[in-house]
């Protein structure tokens, strides 16, 4: 629903007020209706302009990844975790929950997730001629829609041999919502991973989709639980 107000906006802008509430409405899971507000204009454009600066951030090499490490009970190192930051211009370090899910919408995710895994291997060929760090892991995140790609497990194969990074080194992390779709081709890609000699991880265990039953079925080598449990 548009309304018609005292300004008397042409019939173009009124179409257009029209279908971002019912966009609004199908976001809100259909079968109901939603009034135009200035606010969803606003959003929808600072939606827009989120997604053009990202592809231009990728395009200038702006994302960086930090490394947080992972350590047993006697506190020793035994890996990290890649953590992507974005080194915006103007406003400095950006978190990932600022962005991702517009890079996932608008598609940068895939070729940013296939750098991000670049990197990570060749940080781990970077420590494997020092004694000390050659068994340290990295862990990545893999997003929904790169994992989606139907070329993911030759893509991971290609940069493992790219790099020459030792495939027992990287970890891969999964999150639950990932596990909810087309199943088999989910538990096919993960078998095909394990083959590689990659190790898998079930990110946030616990926060929504979790089924016992499931992970029998899951080539999994780690659990990470759910913040919420722990707390």
């Amino acid at each position: 629903v548009a309304l018609l107000d005292a300004q008397n906006p042409s019939r173009e802008e009124l179409f257009k007020q029209a279908d971002l509430a019912m966009y609004q409405a199908k976001a809100a899971g259909r079968n109901t209706l939603r009034f135009f507000n200035p606010t969803m204009q606003s959003q929808v454009m600072a939606r827009t302009s989120l997604e053009a600066d990202l592809h231009r951030a990728y395009q200038s090499h702006e994302f960086v990844l930090f490394y947080q490490p992972q350590v047993n009970v006697q506190g020793h190192t035994l890996g990290f975790e890649a953590l992507l930051r974005w080194q915006h211009p103007m406003r400095g370090v950006v978190t990932p929950g600022e962005f991702i899910a517009a890079a996932e919408s608008c598609g940068v995710i895939v070729p940013l997730g296939r750098w991000i895994l670049l990197t990570a291997c060749q940080q781990l060929v970077a420590w494997a001629s020092h004694a000390q760090k050659s068994q340290w892991t990295i862990a990545v995140n893999v997003s929904a829609r790169q994992f989606r790609q139907a070329d993911f497990v030759a893509l991971v194969h290609a940069v493992l041999t790219q790099t020459g990074a030792n495939p027992a080194c990287l970890e891969l992390e999964l999150t639950e919502c990932q596990l909810v779709d087309d199943v088999p081709d989910v538990i096919a890609k993960m078998d095909a991973l394990r083959r590689l000699g990659v190790r898998l991880s079930l990110d946030d265990f616990g926060s929504g989709y979790s089924s016992l039953t499931m992970l029998t079925r899951l080539p999994l080598h780690q659990l990470k639980i759910d913040q919420s449990f722990v707390r």
